[in-house]
């Protein structure tokens, strides 16, 4: 039987418990080509685009903000842009299938118009098509929400989990809504989501990166935990929990991996060098799992894990 919880746990705590477990984990860079001197990052698990696996990368100079989006292809053991593909002006991109529709999201930023490295504010955008070829712009979250991200459900309902700052004296919580159809999804319906009160403690953050249907109803979030230290030095940890849509309850936050588990290798800035973003997940359906990451906001990285979600199936069954 699943545990739920209702009272967080700090990063320190969990990262403390993820170490004592060990790990022989090792994650491996991905190579990434055809885009001058740009760092890819935040990228997505690879999907099946048009018969061929798809990966979606935040591409950006080293010394500013000013993103794209870029969709890549492996070829000869590197990935590179897809011949014809559409490129966003947009941050830290996702992928969701709803029935057959392909969903497709990221972050767009506005800047100041007098520093053009000045973030002045920031929402996260929407596009649906058959295809990466046929996107078109369908729905915007309110500014300043990342990490929104949407889930088929087994009843026909799409599962929608939103992450507002600044609620209730929390620097960010986690809040889930349902909605009918891809065009209920709209401000309202994202700022009335109930809130996962007990994920993070009120000087942390944290969001849902990726959502999974598992066994008996329940929905996999894969997110990611955050904290900040003096100087504004950040830590970022890859993170799971089980969440049941049926009464809004989740299990406790665990960590799945850390910056030590990936080859060393530049950072952006050097409060970032401590930075795991969970880009997505593959469950590779023999007992493992594929993580894929942003690095140090600056490299994409893999990383084979045990499957993180197989415990919550197997405890629901009980």
């Amino acid at each position: 039987m699943l545990a739920y919880t209702d009272q967080a746990k700090s990063s320190v705590q969990l990262l403390s418990e993820f170490m004592a477990k060990g790990s022989e984990a090792h994650g491996r860079k991905l190579t990434f080509s055809g885009v001058g001197d740009r760092d890819v990052y935040n990228i997505c698990a690879p999907f099946f685009d048009r018969g061929e696996p798809v990966i979606a990368g935040r591409v950006e100079h080293r010394d500013n903000e000013s993103s794209e989006v870029m969709f890549f292809v492996e070829r000869r053991g590197e990935w590179v842009p897809r011949n014809g593909a559409p490129v966003f002006a947009l941050q830290d991109p996702f992928v969701a299938f709803i029935g057959d529709e392909l969903v497709f999201g990221g972050v767009e930023v506005y800047f100041d118009g007098d520093d053009p490295h000045y973030v002045t504010s920031w929402c996260t955008v929407f596009y649906r098509g058959g295809s990466i070829d046929e996107l078109v712009p369908f729905a915007k979250g309110p500014l300043t929400m990342k990490d929104i991200r949407l889930i088929g459900l087994g009843n026909g309902r799409i599962g929608v989990f939103t992450r507002p700052m600044m609620v209730d004296g929390a620097r960010a919580l986690i809040g889930y809504a349902e909605i009918g159809k891809l065009e209920e999804l709209n401000e309202d319906t994202i700022n009335e989501a109930t809130l996962l009160r007990a994920q993070f403690l009120p000087d942390e953050w944290g969001g849902a990166n990726e959502a999974h249907l598992l066994d008996g109803g329940l929905i996999g979030v894969l997110g990611h935990i955050a904290w900040m230290e003096d100087n504004n030095i950040r830590h970022y940890y890859p993170m799971v929990f089980a969440f049941n849509p049926a009464d809004c309850r989740y299990t406790p936050i665990k960590l799945i991996a850390t910056r030590g588990l990936f080859p060393e290798g530049p950072a952006k800035r050097p409060d970032l060098v401590d930075v795991i973003f969970s880009g997505g997940l593959i469950r590779n359906g023999d007992g493992t799992a594929s993580l894929y990451t942003g690095v140090s906001d600056a490299e994409a990285h893999v990383i084979d894990i045990p499957d993180p979600f197989l415990e919550y199936e197997r405890q629901a069954k009980r």
